[in-house]
């Protein structure tokens, strides 16, 4: 995986990127291509748009265009639920979500998958849209969903994950509550942050991938400019604390923190996944129709 490149657009209204790799298991490779216009989400479309290309490692054969809105909102809320499952205290019961866009939907599904959640508290800068967002995911989720309108209410909880588009930070360390798990998702670039230096600097740092974390992630880069916290407060990757190469949680009061910033083996993995269903799905229906 080479760094990716992500690129303004002319007027600075939004972003490109493009991100390749190469797997060994499964053996593919390919890129994910996407736009990010951070005005989107006001007017009902997806923040991040595009698509994961997939090549057979063999012959070079295209073998699939996946939806890269679809694939990102799946593949990071599943890392973050991964992250959450690893770090989080297994008695987590209160879920604060900060963001009521796509992500905080599926951040939402993702969470309660590995924690048994009775409470959810959504916050936005709209509480009309955090309520119509509580409204909507309460008729098929079981924990009891409730807008509020200030961030420290939605931060004091077990589990907080930030999902929002804010430049700046939107959450304080001085919010959360002993032996919380903290997952930032929104931030991507040096001069971006969600959390302000208090937060990262109480908390137990892990990253989805250290060499993008220390290129990209203004969560951590801005603390360590600052003289706040060193490079090694990063504790490690993602990847390594489930292979039980760095250690996790390490008491019940401390307070996790993990930065996601995306990682196209991910992506990769996730679109492959769907490709392989979706052959699978073509060919019974094939099968069928010589049955008939």
């Amino acid at each position: 995986m080479p760094p990716r490149t992500v690129m303004p657009l002319i007027d600075h209204s939004g972003y490109f990127a493009v991100m390749p790799g190469s797997l060994g298991e499964p053996l593919v490779y390919g890129a994910k291509v996407v736009s990010l216009h951070p005005a989107n989400p006001a007017a009902g479309r997806p923040a991040i748009q595009g698509f994961v290309a997939l090549f057979d490692h063999e012959t070079g054969r295209p073998l699939a265009l996946v939806d890269g809105a679809e694939i990102t909102a799946l593949r990071t809320a599943a890392a973050s639920g991964l992250a959450t499952r690893l770090l989080s205290r297994s008695d987590s019961s209160t879920l604060g979500l900060l963001g009521y866009g796509v992500q905080a939907g599926a951040h939402l599904e993702a969470i309660c998958a590995v924690r048994d959640i009775a409470e959810v508290r959504v916050w936005g800068r709209s509480l009309e849209r955090a309520r119509a967002f509580a409204e909507r995911h309460s008729a098929r989720l079981h924990p009891n969903i409730v807008a509020v309108a200030e961030p420290q209410t939605a931060a004091a909880c077990d589990i907080v994950c930030v999902v929002t588009g804010s430049p700046e930070p939107i959450i304080l360390g001085e919010w959360l509550q002993p032996g919380a798990h903290v997952n930032l998702v929104g931030a991507h670039s040096p001069q971006t942050r969600e959390a302000d230096t208090a937060l990262v600097k109480r908390g137990r740092v892990y990253v989805d991938a250290l060499v993008s974390a220390f290129s990209e992630a203004g969560d951590i880069l801005i603390p360590i400019e600052e003289g706040a916290i060193a490079p090694s407060h990063v504790v490690g990757e993602i990847g390594a604390l489930l292979l039980g190469r760095v250690e996790g949680r390490t008491t019940p009061a401390q307070i996790t923190v993990y930065k996601s910033l995306g990682v196209v083996a991910q992506d990769l993995v996730a679109a492959h996944a769907v490709w392989v269903a979706c052959a699978g799905s073509q060919a019974s229906a094939q099968q069928v129709n010589v049955g008939n």
